[in-house]
């Protein structure tokens, strides 16, 4: 175990580097920080986290760098999430305001946490499959043809035509949507095939043939294998560290365009809570020099999908930490209230 000083030690140093972008000396920390020990004690000090692998000596220079392990422990133990300012929560807010669906929502949102983080910034769309149903809609478009309208409780919104075996009523569409809305508004996808397996019965004999279809295409559209969507943004973002990456960015820009590498990357979205990835925590190897930062957002309590920046591992965790949460309550709230 670090002691206490060593452990200040740390995060001055980590402070530094983040800020300054150079190796970090002693005398600097001493100059810098009230470490209340001599410069003498600090290179002593400096020695002992170098020997256990929190921080390393890139070059000759008398400078250290923190490690993946001294990032690791600094996230888990020294750095505090950095509140968002009032000016950073009122430009949150006047930049998710106004969204018309959830496109918008989506794009609002990588839009704005690439120019609060100046990282790369991901958001996951929410998944049908964790979803909960809103509303069914069904409208005549003609005798025989209905238009089944289905919202989820995040704002998606699935259409599907249905042609129906034998011209259905208006008076008998009206009742359907009733019952329907009855048995499964508010219920999980998961649920909605029992609730309404026996629906059929209730109708007249000449209607339960386009009933059942109704339902069936609501059925499909439930269990549809819908793609797990993503939108990124703020890619350029990455060019401005090209010195944190060991010999070009290309390897990250690469794993940067394969989907199924940032969903993992993301996490499993049952796991709502903040994860911070750091280098070689990062099964890509393409992303090694990098960390992911990121969080599950949703309504009402309960996450349905991810989001995150992907950044260099000379981050300003703290302020990341803080503007990914900020985010994610806000968009949270924007899904509680469509």
């Amino acid at each position: 175990m670090l002691s206490e000083r060593r452990l200040e030690v740390l995060r001055a140093i980590v402070q530094d580097y983040v800020g300054t972008e150079e190796p970090v000396g002693s005398k600097a920390l001493t100059e810098r920080h009230r470490l209340g020990v001599s410069p003498a004690t600090v290179r002593n000090d400096m020695a002992v986290l170098e020997d256990e692998g929190y921080i390393a000596q890139p070059h000759t220079s008398a400078g250290r760098i923190p490690t993946d392990k001294g990032y690791r422990l600094f996230v888990d133990k020294l750095a505090g999430v950095k509140p968002m300012t009032a000016p950073e929560k009122r430009a949150i807010h006047h930049f998710l305001d106004g969204a018309v669906d959830l496109d918008d929502v989506v794009g609002r949102t990588v839009r704005l946490l690439a120019q609060l983080t100046r990282q790369v910034a991901v958001v996951q769309y929410p998944s049908l499959t964790r979803s909960t149903v809103r509303h069914v809609e069904l409208l005549s478009l003609a005798p025989a043809r209905v238009m089944l309208v289905l919202i989820t409780d995040t704002g998606r919104v699935e259409q599907r035509m249905v042609d129906c075996p034998a011209p259905f009523g208006e008076a008998s569409l009206a009742d359907l949507r009733a019952r329907l809305n009855s048995r499964i508004a508010g219920r999980r996808f998961a649920d909605v095939p029992q609730l309404v397996q026996d629906l059929p019965d209730a109708f007249e004999a000449e209607d339960r043939g386009t009933v059942a279809t109704v339902l069936s295409t609501l059925l499909e559209t439930l269990v549809e294998e819908t793609e797990e969507r993503l939108m990124i943004g703020g890619t350029a973002n990455l060019t401005r560290f090209g010195h944190d990456f060991p010999l070009t960015i290309r390897p990250v820009l690469e794993a940067l365009e394969e989907q199924v590498v940032l969903l993992k990357l993301l996490g499993e979205v049952n796991d709502s809570g903040m994860a911070v990835r750091i280098g070689h925590e990062n099964a890509h190897e393409g992303l090694n020099s990098t960390s992911v930062v990121s969080v599950g957002y949703g309504s009402g309590g309960e996450a349905v999908a991810k989001l995150g920046v992907v950044g260099p591992t000379r981050m300003d965790y703290p302020g990341t930490m803080g503007a990914v949460r900020a985010v994610a309550r806000y968009v949270g709230q924007i899904l509680a209230e469509s």
